[in-house]
């Protein structure tokens, strides 16, 4: 595998990208090369869209606060979106910036806020959701945005999933089981993975969940963690063991 820039700026930008085709920064984007990064005209950054790849691109200072950008240089083709599904009962705000930021950084590609009995936080602010999104990415090197899903209730996320789909949720019931015996080491096409709230699913929920035909609960140890931590942990069992960590 390629050694890619990791110590360069990165940026996500909205705009087509093309070799030698500029664009105006926005606002703040322009604030933060100038002002933040205290990037001179000439200066180099590399940027993504999520569709055309990484390229390196030349700051082009045309007053205080303003600059254009000016691709110059393909450094990485765009991959293939990760298939893994983040399904998480919304938190409060710190926590769930936290959850949102870690399910990225280990390969979600599909963000889909999940309503269950035992939810607290329910107003949910998408923009504030992409916003940590796009940091987690900037900041680890990836190239494609998570796709961000309007809230669902629980019965209606069981439907939406389709049967080719291997549900994985995370029961605080199974405390005992092994989570590495839960999970076979044939690779699924794809993977859903449901966080559940603070207080846990309820007896419907769990019933509902567990008749959905490719399913698998799974324990995450003796202690009973937060759901950011539960998050964490669980991201890292399933992409070591059937996710795009596991190599056989």
């Amino acid at each position: 595998m390629a050694i890619h820039d990791f110590k360069s700026q990165r940026l996500f930008v909205e705009k087509s990208l093309a070799q030698d085709k500029g664009f105006e920064a926005t606002r703040e984007q322009a604030n933060y090369l100038l002002n933040v990064l205290r990037m001179s005209d000439g200066d180099n950054i590399l940027i993504f869209n999520g569709r055309e790849g990484e390229w390196r691109a030349n700051v082009e200072a045309t007053g205080r606060k303003k600059c254009n950008l000016k691709p110059v240089e393909l450094i990485r083709e765009q991959p293939e979106a990760p298939s893994l599904v983040y399904c998480f009962a919304p938190l409060k705000q710190a926590r769930l910036d936290y959850m949102v930021q870690k399910a990225v950084e280990m390969g979600a590609g599909v963000l889909q806020p999940v309503i269950t009995q035992f939810t607290q936080a329910r107003n949910i602010n998408d923009k504030r959701i992409l916003s940590n999104a796009i940091e987690a990415v900037e900041q680890c090197g990836i190239l494609t945005l998570p796709e961000i899903k309007p809230a669902l209730p629980i019965n209606q996320l069981i439907k939406s999933l389709g049967e080719e789909c291997h549900l994985i949720f995370c029961d605080e019931a199974e405390h005992d089981a092994n989570p590495t015996i839960a999970l076979s080491a044939k690779k699924p096409e794809k993977i859903a993975v449901l966080i559940g709230p603070e207080g846990g699913f309820s007896e419907d929920e769990r019933r509902a969940l567990e008749a959905y035909p490719n399913v698998t609960k799974l324990g995450l140890g003796p202690r009973i963690l937060r759901a950011d931590t539960a998050a964490v942990a669980a991201m890292a069992i399933i992409q070591a063991h059937i996710g795009d960590w596991y190599i056989n």
